[in-house]
């Protein structure tokens, strides 16, 4: 019975490392698990019920069913749970197929600008010299520019463009800023003795920059990538808000924000714009409670070794 008391001391004695460790620390913290779990309701919600919804018929312009009420009985026999717009279309439907959009748009912005943006950084920093020179020139170019009116006038001459057009575009100028950040980070972290430890040992320079430093970013990389994600969300929605995002025959969030411009819309039929706010506050909060706890996470973590 001793024998099995000191083994059972020994394992609780030994530290959680790892993801086990970051998936502990996030389990104490009771609302960014709340948050997490509407999180992934709400993008199964979104993601499933768009692959269901036929936008040709939700997009369907129907006239005499201008600004319905939520509940009205629409002529194909369904229901508008949610009402129509000014020009006869299911809210309900734009809001599942342009939450998908939005959410699409935010997340692959985030994962293409984090991944330029973290990794030449990173080499930027490790590197410094001439390469460090040539890479934060062009960053410092890009900073320069009036980069959303560069977008809204690259967006307004393109005679047809989509999502992944307006994700494109929008990735090519928002890297810059997290080329920045981590060059700065990685310029610090490089002076650290287990960085001098593995150049005497003869060790790959990728191993060192993405499998020694780069994990010793990872607070800063999970609270970039999500404040990011949250951000990127926003500036679709802004963008299309203005006119300036994607077209009007393709919902999105913005979209049925826009509307709200009207004074009419926004006093008297609040069913067109009021869903796409809510849903969008609840994704940012979402979002933002998430990424804190993974950051306080990923920090104990690292104070533990």
């Amino acid at each position: 019975m001793s024998e099995k008391k000191e083994k059972v001391l020994k394992q609780e004695s030994i530290p959680p490392m790892g993801l086990q460790m970051i998936f502990r620390e996030f389990l104490k913290d009771k609302i960014a698990i709340f948050s997490l779990v509407l999180l992934v309701a709400v993008l199964l919600f979104v993601f499933i019920g768009s692959a269901v919804i036929d936008q040709s018929q939700v997009m369907h312009v129907s006239i005499l069913d201008k600004y319905a009420a939520p509940g009205a009985v629409s002529p194909n026999g369904g229901t508008y749970l949610l009402g129509a717009d000014e020009g006869g279309r299911d809210v309900w439907g734009q809001l599942i197929i342009g939450a998908r959009n939005s959410i699409l748009i935010g997340f692959s912005i985030t994962i293409i600008t984090s991944i330029v943006g973290v990794g030449l950084g990173i080499i930027s920093g490790y590197y410094g010299g001439l390469i460090d020179n040539i890479l934060m020139r062009i960053v410092d170019f890009v900073m320069i520019l009036p980069i959303m009116l560069i977008i809204i006038v690259i967006v307004s001459i393109i005679p047809r463009y989509n999502v992944w057009t307006f994700i494109w575009v929008m990735s090519a100028f928002y890297w810059v800023g997290k080329a920045r950040l981590f060059r700065s980070k990685t310029l610090s972290e490089g002076r650290r003795d287990y960085v001098s430890a593995s150049k005497t040992l003869g060790t790959n320079d990728f191993v060192i920059m993405f499998r020694e430093i780069m994990p010793n970013l990872s607070s800063l990389i999970i609270t970039n990538l999500t404040m990011n994600f949250a951000a990127n969300i926003g500036i679709e929605t802004t963008l299309t808000f203005l006119g300036f995002g994607l077209p009007t025959n393709v919902p999105s969030l913005g979209t049925l924000i826009g509307y709200a411009s009207s004074g009419d819309v926004l006093v008297n039929r609040q069913w067109i714009w009021l869903p796409a706010s809510i849903l969008i506050l609840v994704l940012m909060l979402s979002i933002n409670y998430v990424g804190q706890a993974f950051k306080r996470s990923a920090d104990a973590r690292q104070r533990l070794g």
